[in-house]
């Protein structure tokens, strides 16, 4: 018996390859499925089952497509209603890979379909858990996901089922399977999960907060629901997609992997309802973009900013990204449900530069820059950290208007005196600078480095203060 951890950074998502004696089953799959396919054929495999934890919310699943192309047989657990061909196991039924066996636990509390899997392998013994959404190292899934499906559900009686699947369903299992999530750290469906991927039950039970022995119902609710921020916007959006199903990600490839020459893309991005997605990283992107471009870029959180931002999941969108980045752009993009790239510019940002276009500019200072303009001249700094970081550490005058609700405080931001924009490392406040440049702003620097500079300066030591108000 093999298990597999696939782990995808970008979303703290990993998805689960099982194999035993030709005959395989993948657990939570992403979008792009030739990975499993891939895996299973280096076995000489035949993928049987395709399990789904629950109706996720962070990504679009890839369990269509993929048994569209194996003839895998798709399983949910008790309670799922998708609108398409599945198995819906019945709590406690056990479903033979090879010589192992694969039983579904039904754990609602994350979302009322919730099921774990737990893995015996071919002795008889319980391996593992497959564990969804419903335990995290060191958390649990959040309870407030699904509150809105049913008229009376709330998000306590969610947290409470939730303490009864963890209590009467996982907590008796053995101490020593290994737990295996569906995310780690950097995940919105939880709030405190480990960087760690892995760890037995056992030490689950010794660490993690919610399992903690002699912990009330009571208790259990208000620490799980303690600290909850609003989910991103884009959650419902994907659970829809993922009930109702989603195009094949073969056909979204074709339609984004479109090189436009400059004409065709200039022609194009004239259009009302476009919108010029440039995916390279905040310093080049500072240096010059083709105008009315929001930069998002790959190298951290992308597809949760795209989630948070751009808010038509049918938007059209047109690609600026680093030569060679394209087809990546356009599979990262469709993770969260945004399958409407339809063509990127060929050769990137420089051939519009070089072929004489004009192009448009954001300006970037060091921290050490940002401090002697401060010497001189007192400028309104527009921190768009999250409210937490803000309220954690914070130069003293800074207004705190965070990324995802920027598009709801533009009337707050002056155009007619200068300000400066940071963030934590540069990556969000170059968002931020994007769009207010899309929508007609000019008078703004931007800090690279951000807050984590600008703390190493006198700045933070002497608290400065700015005493300016926004109009």
């Amino acid at each position: 018996m093999k298990i597999e951890q696939i782990y995808t950074g970008c979303l703290a998502h990993a998805a689960y390859y099982l194999e035993s004696k030709g005959e395989a089953a993948i657990f939570d799959p992403l979008r792009e499925v030739k990975p499993y396919i891939e895996r299973a054929n280096k076995d000489n495999s035949i993928i049987k089952y395709i399990f789904e934890t629950h109706f996720h919310a962070d990504f679009v699943s890839g369990h269509i497509d993929l048994a569209r192309k194996t003839n895998a047989q798709i399983v949910y657990g008790p309670t799922a209603k998708p609108n398409f061909s599945a198995i819906i196991a019945k709590d406690e039924e056990v479903f033979s890979v090879g010589n192992c066996k694969v039983k579904a636990i039904h754990t609602p509390g994350h979302t009322l379909e919730s099921t774990c899997y737990l893995i015996i392998d071919e002795k008889g013994k319980e391996h593992a858990l497959i564990s969804g959404d419903t335990l995290f190292i060191g958390d649990v899934g959040r309870p407030d996901l699904a509150q809105h499906i049913i008229a009376d559900l709330t998000q306590e009686k969610l947290a409470a089922m939730l303490y009864d699947s963890l209590r009467n369903k996982i907590m008796p299992l053995d101490n020593n399977i290994i737990i295996y999530p569906n995310h780690g750290a950097g995940s919105a469906c939880g709030k405190m999960m480990s960087k760690e991927t892995t760890d037995t039950l056992g030490n689950q039970k010794k660490y993690n907060y919610a399992l903690r022995a002699n912990m009330t119902k009571d208790e259990f609710i208000k620490e799980v629901l303690a600290g909850l921020i609003a989910p991103p916007t884009y959650f419902p959006k994907n659970v829809m997609l993922n009930i109702n199903g989603s195009e094949g990600i073969d056909t979204v490839l074709d339609r984004g992997m479109k090189a436009l020459k400059i004409a065709a893309f200039e022609l194009l991005s004239k259009q009302k309802d476009l919108l010029i997605l440039d995916t390279r990283n905040p310093m080049e992107f500072s240096k010059g973009f083709v105008p009315k471009s929001i930069n998002i870029g790959l190298e951290s959180n992308f597809a949760m900013w795209v989630g948070e931002l751009i808010a038509d999941l049918n938007q059209k969108i047109l690609l600026v990204t680093e030569k060679g980045r394209e087809e990546e752009t356009i599979t990262r993009l469709a993770r969260v449900g945004y399958d409407n790239a339809i063509g990127y510019l060929d050769g990137g940002f420089n051939i519009w530069k070089n072929s004489g276009h004009e192009f448009d500019c954001v300006e970037r200072i060091t921290a050490l820059e940002f401090e002697q303009l401060h010497k001189t001249k007192n400028y309104l700094v527009i921190d768009v950290r999250k409210k937490s970081e803000y309220n954690a550490e914070h130069l003293e005058g800074a207004v705190n208007i965070p990324l995802d609700s920027l598009n709801n405080h533009l009337q707050e931001i002056p155009k007619n005196k200068p300000f400066v924009l940071h963030c934590a490392g540069g990556y969000r406040s170059m968002i931020a600078a994007s769009i207010l440049k899309q929508r007609g702003w000019n008078n703004m620097v931007d800090v690279e480095g951000g807050f984590t500079e600008i703390a190493k300066t006198s700045l933070l030591k002497t608290k400065y203060i700015a005493p300016v108000t926004l109009l």
